[in-house]
Formats: structure tokens, sequence, C-alpha cells
């Protein structure tokens, strides 16, 4: 009995400040709760409230928004991590120093890396648009974040910046864990370097690139602050994703009823991805 007692604090903090929010979003997503009942009773109403989120105007883009915004900068930040994490894999000075270096651009607070964009994207001042300009790329600047064709694009170059030294580090330390007999037989054999990257190094990097990747999406697909910094959902819809109108549901709009199915509906999915997650797993081992 006395062994439950030391794992009691961590399991309360679990209940307290997890399940329970969980739990409690889903219980309001099927009331009528706004602002004017916010200490009375909240009638229960079913799925009233997701068919109001599904009907709303908004519902679409956010939701399109949302998946090209993930799958954009999944992409680029697992390849490009990819890429350096080879790349620091090996041996040559001041490897430490640089990964570190790198390192600072996902340590750095998402809201001040979102103002620095912002103003790299400014139309008036911005250095992206006097580089471009200067060497000829463009005729004249152009308002990133304030149109729609760009603003969206705008974003997730910015995210795409900040995710590429988490998947670095992550998939260095997988590369560094490796067995080197391996290659050293695969070498004996007369295998190139190609043949040893497609046939040992990527079979054994599955479960980790797996891991990296589940996480990928659900830390990217809960965006939230990077957009509010930078856009604030805007220009129209053009950068508006499901944690945001959810946002705008429950604090702009009061209605917490329909942001509690929003959040419903992202923890579903997400959920979704993890149950996936897990089957691929357990198929990787069962094999």
């Amino acid at each position: 009995m006395t062994k439950y007692l030391f794992i009691l604090p961590s399991f309360l903090f679990v209940v307290i400040f997890m399940l329970y929010p969980i739990f409690y979003n889903i219980i309001i997503s099927f009331q009528d709760f706004t602002i004017m009942n916010l200490k009375g009773e909240k009638p229960f109403i079913g799925l009233e409230n997701y068919f109001q989120v599904f009907e709303d105007d908004r519902f679409v883009p956010a939701l399109k928004n949302t998946v090209i915004y993930t799958v954009s900068c999944i992409f680029f930040q697992l390849s490009i991590g990819f890429l350096l994490a080879l790349f620091f894999n090996q041996k040559f000075p001041f490897r430490n120093f640089f990964r570190s270096i790198l390192l600072l651009a996902w340590m750095t607070p998402l809201v001040i890396t979102g103002t620095l964009f912002k103003w790299l994207y400014d139309v008036d001042y911005g250095v992206l648009n006097y580089l471009l300009v200067q060497m000829g790329v463009m005729s004249e600047p152009i308002n990133w974040l304030g149109q729609q064709s760009t603003a969206l694009v705008a974003i997730i170059l910015t995210n795409i910046w900040i995710g590429i030294p988490f998947n670095m580090i992550l998939l260095l330390s997988a590369l560094q864990a490796l067995p080197n007999d391996v290659y050293e037989a695969a070498k004996i054999d007369g295998a190139s370097r190609v043949q040893s990257f497609f046939k040992i190094t990527m079979p054994l990097m599955k479960p980790a690139i797996l891991v990296i990747l589940v996480l990928g999406i659900i830390y990217t697909f809960k965006v939230f602050d990077i957009i509010l910094v930078m856009t604030g959902g805007g220009p129209v819809t053009a950068t508006q994703v499901l944690p945001f109108f959810g946002y705008e549901l429950a604090f702009v709009n009061f209605k917490f009823g329909l942001s509690g199915a929003v959040a419903t509906v992202i923890l579903l999915i997400l959920t979704c991805i993890s149950l996936i997650y897990l089957y691929l797993i357990r198929k990787e081992e069962s094999m």
C-alpha cells in the first residue's frame, strides 16, 4: 500500500489538470453554455453545438488551413531536420557549438519568434522584402501577412524555422544510438554508403521517425500562439485554424459550448492519429 502513495501526487496531477479539463470540455460541448448563463443553469442541447460548428462558414476554411499548415510544416521540418541530423552526425570541428546555436530557434519563446518574423515580413521595412527586391527576385515589396495568398505561407515558413532544431536533435540522438557493428559488417560485404543508408539506417530509424512524426503532428495541429501574434487569424480567414477558431468562439463571441465542440473535434482528430501510431508500432513489433 505504501508504494502507491509515491505515485499519488502524479495521479492527482493528471486527474486534476489533464483528465478533468478534458471531460469538462466534452460535457459543455453538449450544453447551451454562453456568457449569459455563466453562473446559471446550462441546458443540455445534445449535438446542436456540433451541428452549428459544422455549419459555420469559418469551420471548413479553418480545418483546411489546419491540415495544410500541419502537413507542410511536418514534411519540411522532418526532411530538413533529418538532413541536418545526418550532417551533424559526422565528425568535424565545432560540431557541438553549431548544434547548440541551431537549438536557439526552438528554445526562443514563440511570442518572441512570432514578433520577430512579423517584423521580417513587414511590407515597409521588413528585411525579407528588402533582400528579395535587391536581388531582383521581386520588383516591389509583398505584404506577406496582409494578403490572403501569402499569409498562410508566411506562417508555415516561420513554424518550419522553429521546428527544424527539435526534429534535428531527436533524429540525431536516434542516429547516434544505432549500432556501429552493423555498418562495419555491411562495409565488409561491399555495401556502399547509399545502400547502407536505405537498407540499414532507414529501417532502424523507422520507430524513432514514427514517434517524432506523431509528436510533431500533435504539437503542430494545435497551433495557436504564433497565429495570434502574427496575423490574428486574418486576413479574413486566410490563417484561421481550428484552435484559433475555438478561441474566438470562447473569448470573442463568448459561446463556450460551441468552443467546447471545436475542442472536442480537435481531440477526436488527434486521438485517431495516436491510434494509428499505436497500430503501426504494434505492427512493427510483431514483425
